[in-house]
């Protein structure tokens, strides 16, 4: 059997200068009603180290440390089907309002993809609708998902610098 999911809502503070998109949040996040709630992925700990705030402040002080740092979180598919949590187990997928998103948000100059899924989703069913601000960068990045255990901590944490020149450091 097959659950019907609704993802969380944007969190998006005042000068967003980069959004990050996942995919579709997986269980423990969508149960707890946080981003990347899941013990063991690796997203906060590698933002707490790029925006510098303290990883072991409580959820709502990182969402802070991550809007005070001009980065906002999303996901790419808003509705779907899925059991358990995997990317690839993903059917029928309905993704989110960019159009609103971006047409409220001028500042914005990229988005950071956490991972495979959540680019190819957005290439797929976003980049067709000719909505995407031309001066975005659009930069894919490794997931930082413990499913996703091709790299080491230090080997996604290397490549998610790349957003570095988007954050104000906290």
């Amino acid at each position: 059997m097959t659950d019907q999911l609704s993802g969380l809502t944007p969190i998006a503070g005042a000068n967003v200068r980069l959004l990050i998109l996942g995919s579709m949040p997986g269980a423990v996040s969508l149960a707890q009603q946080q981003y990347y709630a899941h013990p063991r992925n690796a997203f906060w700990p590698i933002m707490a180290q790029l925006a510098g705030f303290n990883l072991n402040q409580p959820y709502a002080d990182r969402i802070t440390a991550l809007n005070s740092a001009g980065v906002a979180l999303w996901d790419v598919i808003g509705r779907c089907q899925r059991t358990g949590s995997l990317d690839s187990a993903i059917r029928n997928e309905q993704v989110n309002d960019f159009a609103g998103f971006f047409a409220a948000r001028p500042e914005l100059l990229a988005i950071g993809f956490n991972g495979g899924k959540a680019w190819q989703s957005f290439k797929r069913h976003v980049l067709p609708l000719g909505i995407v601000p031309a001066q975005l960068q659009l930069l894919c990045l490794p997931s930082t998902s413990p499913a996703h255990a091709a790299l080491s901590f230090s080997e996604k944490q290397q490549q998610w610098q790349q957003l570095k020149p988007f954050i104000t450091t906290v």
